[in-house]
């Protein structure tokens, strides 16, 4: 599962390990469209392989030269979309979206600073579903064809490459089990122990985050109703294993949520 950016408001439980974590940088900062430095980039331990040389790490700083800037509530892409490039998330956070028919709206992941969006339209050449922000954000474009030439050359980003579409199995997999299995608390519950992990491993709080989605987004992405949702959120906050203050979320009990 994939999501949202961390507090922007007060931390009353554990600080980030840096004192300004990217996804929450200034707005004059985030937006600003300076070359973007894999070299210099605090998420290079996410979106990067370890240990890549400093010739490496120049090679691809001449590949990723631009960003982009998406507003909330705009689109990175559309389904049906000619793919050309693949985007990392620097700043900020979105949701990848399926149309049904009917006009339906159906959460497929929500992605934060560090993940990589688009590989889906490697399969066809084309973007398989939209890619929305849930704020203002901003993104590294990374022009696949490059990216293509530089893997031939450079192994430990080839494997990094098959890595992440690894993962999207991996991810698609897992929340065909959710979806399939679990009961609506235990939906809920790894939704959140999901969030903490990431944003942990990204050095920032695992124990105190900000939701970005809304709990219908969230409802949509765990096939829930709203009301679903919220029920599950007030049981969690009685038994004292979350507190929830409207998009604020603080895990009060880790190992109590994982039992659910």
């Amino acid at each position: 599962m994939q999501v949202a950016a961390a507090s922007e408001a007060r931390h009353d439980g554990p600080r980030p390990s840096r004192a300004v974590p990217i996804h929450v940088m200034p707005r004059a900062a985030a937006t600003r469209h300076d070359l973007p430095r894999c070299s210099t980039c605090a998420m290079r331990a996410i979106c990067l392989p370890p240990d890549l040389t400093p010739h490496e790490l120049a090679q691809l700083d001449a590949v990723i030269c631009s960003t982009r800037s998406i507003k909330r509530g705009e689109a990175l892409y559309r389904a049906a979309d000619t793919f050309q490039s693949i985007y990392t998330i620097r700043a900020g956070s979105f949701k990848t979206v399926v149309m049904h028919r009917d006009g339906r709206e159906h959460v497929t992941g929500f992605q934060i600073a560090g993940d990589t969006l688009g590989l889906d339209g490697i399969c066809a050449g084309k973007q398989n579903c939209d890619a929305i922000a849930l704020e203002d954000s901003v993104v590294c474009i990374i022009p696949f064809a490059q990216l293509e030439a530089i893997c031939r050359e450079m192994k430990p980003m080839q494997h990094h490459i098959y890595q992440m579409m690894s993962s999207e199995i991996v991810r698609e997999s897992s929340q065909m089990l959710l979806l399939g299995t679990m009961t609506a608390e235990q939906r809920v519950a790894t939704f959140l122990l999901n969030l903490s992990k990431r944003f942990k491993a990204r050095g920032f709080s695992g124990a105190e985050f900000h939701l970005r989605m809304t709990r219908e987004e969230i409802g949509c992405f765990l096939g829930m109703k709203l009301e679903t949702v919220s029920r599950m959120f007030s049981k969690f906050q009685r038994e004292r294993l979350v507190h929830a203050d409207g998009k604020m979320i603080r895990i009060e009990d880790a190992e109590g949520l994982a039992r659910v």
